[in-house]
């Protein structure tokens, strides 16, 4: 007769309350060991949860959107009693080399015409693959692929050497706590920094870095090598915008709230958007197309004691100067004080980076991927600018926009930058 188990959430690091943004089975599928059931997204990484046993699910309590933490049960499951050929035949199939193209049917797969017939693979894409004699199942593979993990650096704890998910995600946190590893996705190998005794020179003070220091460093290293960027740059005369804010910035403090410039550059940025959708969009995990989004959702880096954090305002197009003052100030306040919810920074379409209150007068944001684009603001001034008759002084804000050149032309970058301009220099056009 067959057994029930429960499936829980196992080790998934220091992190809590993680949510969950996909579910792979429904009630009453049939799953081997190792396939995945549920994706989970912490701050800047996903994983994907395996079974750790065969069987036919029976219940399942989660859903998109819940919550979960190590221990909570993710699903019944009633186990598939192995007949004794069956176990045999199980562990005669381990003894064998992985095939070069999955198949249904591994028994069936002869290892020596493989060997003989099989093309060599570049090195490039058998470090992004793990294509080589490694023993890992395809949905293990998969999950490699997509945290670019090089296989044959991964140490094997499954039965004869096999590659489970959890070693995958044992090695994604070694290489978060040691700031990256030496191996990044798409097939880059970089060669790890070398020790040095900054002792031997002088006095010296070690401070650890923040847990969100060490996730953000991760996420914008990898953004970093695996996004072409470059960054197109201009000035908006906001003269008559900042005088505008000026006049109403006391009605929005009687209700307990700032009218600040980024309220007025996230209007900006969503008519932008809607002119040019490319900027909207993200690429395909394969690379191959293109998801163009039909909502608005900005996020907005914040500068805490801590690191960078980037919460999200969602459905920017629907609210107002007033409801978003209140939204980003709330967000704001919460996310210096810790207490931003990883929902609140996840689903972003377009993010900006203000330094206008430190200073500079340009600087280059890393593109926030999957995003395609960010916008950095830096400090206004005051400059003279020709009127066609003399110099006039006009309050001018360097705007720096980096982009994915994989998707955005340099030409659309200069339209899209000139557009922006545009709207902050007469905010009436916004609501055309």
């Amino acid at each position: 007769m067959a057994n029930s188990i429960e499936i829980t959430v196992p080790d998934i690091g220091d992190f809590d309350k993680v949510p969950v943004i996909e579910v792979l089975v429904a009630e009453g599928d049939e799953i081997g060991v190792d396939d995945s059931l549920v994706t989970l997204e912490s701050d800047k990484a996903t994983m994907e949860v395996p079974a750790s046993h065969a069987g036919k699910i029976t219940s399942l309590s989660v859903s998109v959107g819940d919550e979960v933490s190590e221990g909570d049960v993710i699903a019944l499951l009633e186990l598939t009693e192995a007949q004794p050929a069956d176990a045999e035949k199980a562990e005669a199939e381990d003894d064998q080399p992985e095939p070069v193209e999955a198949t249904t049917h591994a028994e069936e797969v002869d290892p020596e015409p493989i060997e003989q017939t099989a093309k060599p693979t570049p090195a490039a894409e058998t470090a992004a693959t793990g294509d080589d004699n490694t023993h890992a199942s395809p949905s293990v593979r998969k999950l490699a692929r997509k945290l670019g993990i090089d296989l044959p650096t991964v140490s094997a704890t499954g039965r004869k050497g096999r590659i489970t998910a959890e070693d995958l995600h044992t090695h994604v946190k070694q290489r978060m706590a040691t700031g990256g590893g030496n191996a990044v996705g798409n097939g880059l190998s970089i060669t790890p920094a070398r020790s040095i005794d900054f002792s031997k020179f002088g006095d010296i003070e070690e401070q650890p870095l923040s847990r969100i220091k060490k996730l953000s460093g991760t996420h914008l290293h990898r953004n970093w090598l695996t996004i072409p960027h470059v960054t197109q740059n201009d000035h908006a005369d906001i003269s008559q915008l900042e005088s505008f804010r000026k006049d109403h910035d006391a009605e929005f403090r009687e209700q307990g709230t700032r009218l600040t410039l980024i309220v007025f550059l996230i209007k900006a940025c969503v008519s932008a958007l809607k002119r040019f959708p490319q900027f909207n969009a993200s690429l395909s995990s394969d690379g191959e197309s293109l998801i163009v989004k039909k909502y608005f959702n900005i996020g907005i880096a914040v500068d805490t004691d801590d690191g960078l954090v980037v919460p999200v305002i969602r459905n920017c197009e629907q609210k107002g100067l007033l409801e978003l003052a209140h939204e980003l100030t709330d967000l704001s306040s919460r996310a210096r004080e810790g207490k931003l919810k990883p929902a609140e920074m996840q689903g972003g379409c377009f993010s900006i980076s203000s330094l206008g209150g430190i200073g500079g007068t340009g600087f280059t944001p890393i593109v926030n991927g999957p995003e395609v684009a960010i916008l950095g603001v830096s400090r206004s001034s005051l400059a003279p600018v020709w009127d066609g008759e003399a110099f006039q002084p006009r309050l001018m804000l360097p705007l720096s926009m980096s982009y994915d050149h994989r998707v955005i032309d340099g030409a659309d970058a200069a339209r899209f930058t000139r557009f922006l301009v545009t709207r902050l220099e007469d905010f009436r056009r916004v609501v055309l």
